[in-house]
């Protein structure tokens, strides 16, 4: 699929000039930081040197106040607690990250998790979860990553005695649940000024919260940041603001100490060299992040809580091997599935031509099918819902393109739905077996009124053209320091024309990649290496020496104990 390149509007070269100057840096570095909203010598001390005095009172968020009190109760009375979390990497973590801390003051016998069956229980609060906790005694339930739309099953929890306090990111309806607290800061009524935290980052405000009360050293606190970074990198929120302050430190948390559960995960992924060498969100997202969600995808996501619980090496390894071998068979079942899906669209003129993707084989794993509309929504570049039955319902997951709110589109249909939540690019739902057909024709309808054809073309967006020789040690170790990479802090994207092989550039992995050698014309001395992934059928053309424009980004790659630098090309135009 051919790729539009948008190139980043110019910049005030004054504030520029300005701000090279006053850092000592060149002014490529400088617009790459003016294009961040970066203008001045304080904005780029906060940004290069983030602070954790730079995170928010937790007290400004709406119901904390009463979050901690009930907590405070709860632990004064010996209230038995439930900690109930979502089967995803950031409920796992959020559950993780609030045992931990509580543990600390509450006797083991008083204090539990719960993480729901996907398969039983579907997401978020369940009833079977209420009645456990009622019939076992529990008084209070903290809910993680889930919950802001459970009004009727609040209202249960209510009838049932049980006191649930909601720990949430996601985007709520009209009415909020009458729990005893809701802590979510895209609440209407919120006056939060940060609105992008993790599930999991949310559970950090409320211990954070319960420390200032306690009057415990707030350190105790920041030892759990490596949960919330897993979760930041997981759930693909912005790495801006406050997360990016709770990511960065918690990278130093887990380069300094990693957990036996990750340290386990990253040796099973045959990633030795990981704990060698700096983790990266890169690391979080696509090594950490996958084993712990397969967990929940095939089986029970409580053994990832065990896992990410693990104090001890032996027991860490175990845990982590089980998990492993699930993530084998989670890549088989989303590669069947995804190849199938993508024979029924190639089949199907009507859904070749459509704007949206809505795909449902009732014999598709549950667990899976949000790995498999990624996947499609990569393949096709539409907003892509992937469908399958589940008990008496059709369930399914949604995955959207850039600039386009999945969720507004689900939520004009909802008339038709049994559930929906979740976010602008990523959304899940349920509904009834006689909708589907109506469900799909509105989908695309709606699609079709807020898409041009253009939208459906993939852009890449370019920060900056400039020449191999601006490639210096010291622009790379300032350039460094614009990590943590994410959501609203790419990795920035250069362009460099003129481009040709060094000589030693090659095809490899089947001959679907390319390993590359590059330089400029006309310049010999500054030649890189590079990775081109799924560009394998250019290697004629660029051993031929045939002059194309790439478009990368900078990054170090490390192998048998040796970093180097490397050039990862995400395009190339002849």
């Amino acid at each position: 699929m051919e790729t539009r390149w948008i190139l980043a509007k110019d910049v005030d070269k004054q504030v520029v000039r300005s701000l090279s100057e006053s850092l000592g840096i060149d002014e490529i570095l400088a617009i790459l930081l003016v294009q961040r909203g970066i203008t001045n010598f304080e904005e780029a001390k906060n940004f290069f040197r983030p602070s954790l005095e730079h995170l928010h009172d937790p007290f400004l968020m709406k119901d904390m106040d009463k979050a901690v009190d009930r907590l405070q109760k709860a632990m004064k009375d010996g209230e038995k607690i439930l900690i109930y979390g979502d089967y995803d990497v950031d409920g796992t973590t959020a559950v993780a990250l609030i045992y931990t801390y509580l543990k600390n003051f509450v006797n083991k016998k008083k204090i539990e998790f719960y993480i729901p069956d996907r398969y039983e229980e579907g997401y978020g609060i369940s009833y079977k979860g209420i009645d456990y906790a009622a019939d076992n005694g529990f008084g209070l339930v903290i809910v993680l990553d889930c919950g802001i739309k459970a009004v009727e099953k609040i209202e249960y929890a209510n009838q049932r005695g049980v006191d649930f306090i909601i720990c949430d990111h996601h985007r709520p309806d009209d009415v909020i649940p009458n729990a005893v607290a809701v802590l979510d800061s895209k609440r209407p009524d919120c006056q939060y000024p940060y609105k992008e935290l993790s599930g999991c980052g949310v559970g950090f405000k409320l211990i954070t919260a319960l420390s200032m009360r306690l009057g415990r050293p707030i350190e105790e606190v920041y030892e759990l940041l490596d949960y919330v970074a897993v979760s930041i990198a997981a759930d693909i929120v912005p790495i801006t603001g406050e997360n990016r302050v709770l990511a960065y430190f918690g990278l130093i948390q887990l380069n300094k100490n990693p957990r036996p559960g990750i340290a386990a995960v990253l040796r099973q992924a045959e990633q030795k060299n990981a704990l060698e060498r700096e983790l990266t969100i890169s690391d979080l997202v696509f090594l950490i992040g996958p084993r712990i969600n397969a967990a929940g995808r095939l089986e029970k996501a409580s053994d990832s809580v065990r896992l990410l619980l693990a104090t001890n090496y032996d027991h860490a390894e175990k845990l982590a091997t089980g998990i492993n071998s699930l993530n084998e068979k989670r890549r088989e079942f989303d590669n069947a599935i995804t190849e199938e899906a993508l024979r029924m669209i190639d089949a199907d003129e009507k859904l070749r031509n459509a704007k949206s993707t809505v795909i449902f084989n009732e014999n598709w794993h549950k667990g899976v099918i949000g790995i498999v509309a990624s996947r499609l929504t990569d393949s096709y570049y539409r907003p892509t819902i992937v469908l399958t039955r589940s008990g008496n319902l059709i369930t399914g997951s949604a995955r959207s393109i850039k600039n386009f709110d999945i969720y507004d589109a689900i939520d004009d249909c909802s008339d038709l739905l049994e559930h929906f939540g979740g976010h602008k690019y990523a959304a899940g739902l349920s509904l009834k077996p006689e909708n589907l057909e109506k469900f799909a024709e509105r989908f695309e309808k709606y699609v079709s009124e807020h898409l041009e054809e253009s939208d459906l073309t993939p852009e890449l967006n370019v920060d900056i053209e400039m020449d191999f020789t601006n490639i210096t040690p010291k622009f790379v170790r300032i350039l460094k320091q614009f990590a943590p990479f994410g959501p609203g802090n790419l990795s920035p994207v250069f362009l460099t024309k003129n481009v040709v092989d060094a000589g030693f550039s090659r095809a490899v992995g089947n001959r679907k990649h390319l390993k590359l050698s590059v330089m400029q014309q006309g310049n010999t001395d500054c030649v890189f290496s590079g990775i081109a992934f799924q560009k394998g059928d250019l290697y004629e053309r660029i051993h031929d020496k045939e002059p194309f424009t790439m478009c990368y980004y900078i990054e170090e790659n490390f192998w048998q104990g040796k970093t180097t630098l490397q050039l990862n090309v995400k395009d190339i135009k002849f």
